[in-house]
């Protein structure tokens, strides 16, 4: 039931197999039917969740396309094997990966793409909110590159406020705001910015905790959005670039606090061809610890050992410092200073 616990977490109402979809019949009598294993009522989504061999996968692909045939209506998502145990291991179930993350495989956006993106999307904001004041929100501390080249490239008067949560600890407790919103957004225009969207759990909560602070309206800009993992379909107004379903890491994003500093998004380099692996009892409800590696967490690639941080882009160099520190208010206050 873990994936109950990580539903839990965000809020997420749900019921344990509600209802059975008859699938063939012979007269009255029932031959076939499919029980998805979850009903998640506030987002009308049934959730079927498999490991099963690839074997049996075909036959469950076969209901499951049978039901959307006969029930069209009926809002169905299927997480395969390794995307249940991403899933499960991105909030703390098990290892992320098996082995040590030495390297970066490929580039998948280079800095130039990415900083093209950015203006685009900076400018995109200034033309839909031009004669108003926006408050930017940054969710740290994956934002905490994209978000001050972004606000760079909105030629508008502007705002901008940090928020952080907690994350998924398997304690039975639910998200918290960790640090909340400086000032106050009631009547404003406010403009969610995130580094990554991918299963849309925690933009959800974060959407809705926003809305009860009464704000003029709410918009999302995001730099990736992993579409193939979503489960709640949040709205997205501003997307830098849709990425496949890979780990990637850089301009902010890290595994294991590495990697934020690159200025280019990178795909990790796995030492083992499987990425993910199947939880174990002992790292069922609780955080994973880091990896420990015999190399240093600088190994890259050639290309990604060259790259060297802008000295300008202190706020992006920052993210280190920030993991390690509790004093967000000094921090925040120095980088509000130098931006």
């Amino acid at each position: 039931m873990e994936f109950a616990h990580i539903l839990d977490f965000y809020g997420v109402k749900w019921s344990y197999e509600p209802r059975s979809f008859p699938l063939r019949w012979d007269g009255d009598r029932i031959l076939e039917m499919f029980t998805p294993d979850f009903y998640l009522p506030d987002l009308d989504l049934y959730v079927e969740l498999t490991t099963l061999r690839q074997r049996l996968v075909t036959e469950k692909n076969r209901k499951l396309r049978q039901l959307r045939e006969l029930y069209p209506d009926v809002n169905v998502k299927l997480l395969y094997k390794r995307d249940y145990h991403r899933l499960l291991a991105k909030y703390g179930y098990g290892p992320l990966v098996q082995g040590d993350i030495q390297t970066i495989d490929r580039v998948l956006i280079d800095a130039e793409q990415v900083q093209k993106r950015v203006g685009e999307l900076g400018r995109q904001i200034a033309l839909d909110y031009a004669g108003t004041r926006p408050v930017l929100v940054g969710v740290l501390k994956g934002v905490l590159c994209f978000m001050p080249d972004l606000m760079r490239q909105v030629s508008l008067p502007l705002s901008v406020e940090f928020m952080s949560i907690s994350y998924f600890s398997g304690d039975g407790g639910g998200v918290k705001i960790t640090k909340d919103l400086d000032g106050d957004i009631t009547g404003q225009h406010v403009v969610m910015v995130e580094d990554i969207v991918d299963t849309g759990m925690t933009l959800n909560y974060l959407l809705n905790y926003l809305r009860t602070r009464n704000p003029a309206s709410v918009r999302v800009c995001t730099l990736l959005d992993k579409r193939v993992r979503r489960l709640v379909d949040v709205p997205l107004d501003y997307v830098g670039l849709e990425i496949p379903d890979e780990f990637v890491v850089g301009y902010g994003l890290d595994y294991l606090e590495k990697y934020r500093n690159l200025s280019f998004i990178g795909v990790l380099n796995p030492q083992d061809n499987e990425e993910t692996q199947r939880p174990t009892a002992e790292a069922r409800g609780k955080r994973v610890s880091p990896v420990t590696s015999a190399t240093s967490h600088q190994q890259l690639t050639p290309l990604a050992a060259t790259f060297r941080p802008n000295p300008g882009r202190l706020l992006c160099q920052t993210a280190s410092l920030l993991s390690y520190s509790t004093h967000w208010p000094e921090l925040l206050g120095i980088l509000h200073i130098v931006y």
